[in-house]
């Protein structure tokens, strides 16, 4: 294995991907951690404020070698020219593409982790993408691996002290309530307590769970979720040997005070985790895929089409994914 190398996926090549790269590895190369993109040297180029310094290579071993000097890139070349703001769907086998040679790399250990730089799903679609997004794609990559523990994906989210996941990710709100069961919960709160023992270094985690409705549905007067489905799961986790409370009013969860009494959120939904982490820190939040057999960050924000080609898109994110990335594949 290429020790601590990390493979970064360039993600849509219209938006802010390239331009966060280029100011990823000015920020990185005298300290690492050290990372090869995995996108199109071309679209690189126009990103970079020097387009000298983007340097294609053959693979990991050339990229550990050069990181320091050059921005290496494993060159896999779109099928067009990338337009800033203008996702196209003629570039999706290509983006796609990029996704898979990362996997592929961490999965036969040439590269400690992957992270991966954001896509736009739209464009995907009309190319035949069939999944919600990263985090699913990527446990359908990995499925086949083997992996000792409770598999996921689950999601987290981290900025300063505060980390959360998710039971549900991208589904609409409505279906949410249908979607929550006892297992459903019990699963992602096995995987998340595993992941921050093991890739967290967390020797006891605790666990704090959040409820569905306004204060934790109040004895079952603003609904039954908590009663019916919520606290018997907690219960499960407990008879695990997961040191789980709640369900708490999500409300009330997030605070400084509160935050010291627990290691991770399980949320229920997407908002319910997202919102907290993004009010903590919006530039420096990271999104982390538990429970696969490869390591994965990626960036927590989107493509930002609206500035991309500007030059000033912030890799403050991105810098943190590279960063919990070698730190979670350096205990494993």
């Amino acid at each position: 294995m290429t020790t601590g190398l990390l493979a970064l996926s360039l993600g849509d090549p219209a938006g802010i991907g390239p331009e966060i790269a280029t100011k990823a590895w000015r920020a990185l190369r005298a300290t690492g951690p050290a990372f090869m993109v995995i996108g199109d040297a071309r679209t690189l180029r126009l990103a970079c404020d020097d387009p000298g310094a983007v340097r294609v290579v053959a693979g990991p071993d050339e990229a550990a070698g050069a990181f320091a000097r050059a921005l290496p890139v494993l060159d896999i070349p779109l099928a067009e020219p990338a337009v800033p703001g203008q996702p196209s769907p003629a570039n999706a086998a290509a983006v796609i593409g990029w996704i898979e040679t990362g996997v592929d790399l961490a999965l036969r250990g040439a590269v400690a982790g992957l992270v991966t730089a954001p896509i736009a799903k739209a464009s995907l679609y009309a190319a035949g993408f069939r999944f919600p997004g990263h985090t699913e794609f990527l446990a359908d990559l990995t499925a086949a691996a083997p992996f000792e523990g409770a598999r996921g994906p689950v999601m987290m989210l981290t900025a300063g002290d505060l980390r959360t996941t998710l039971v549900t990710i991208h589904e609409p709100l409505a279906r949410v309530p249908g979607l929550l069961t006892v297992e459903r919960i019990v699963q992602a709160g096995l995987v998340t307590a595993q992941a921050l023992a093991r890739d967290f270094g967390i020797a006891a985690p605790r666990l704090a769970v959040a409820g569905l409705n306004p204060h934790a549905g109040e004895s079952g007067s603003l609904g039954r979720e908590e009663i019916d489905v919520v606290a018997p799961a907690v219960q499960a986790l407990r008879a695990l040997g997961v040191d789980a409370t709640g369900p708490w009013p999500a409300d009330s969860l997030f605070h400084a005070e509160a935050r010291a009494g627990y290691d991770a959120v399980l949320c229920l939904y997407h908002d319910q985790a997202l919102i907290p982490v993004k009010m903590l820190d919006f530039w420096g939040g990271v999104n982390v895929t538990l429970g696969l057999p490869i390591v994965r960050t990626s960036p927590d924000h989107g493509t930002g089409f609206d500035i991309a080609g500007r030059g000033v898109a912030r890799p403050d994110s991105l810098i943190a994914a590279l960063r919990l990335a070698a730190a979670i594949a350096g205990r494993r």
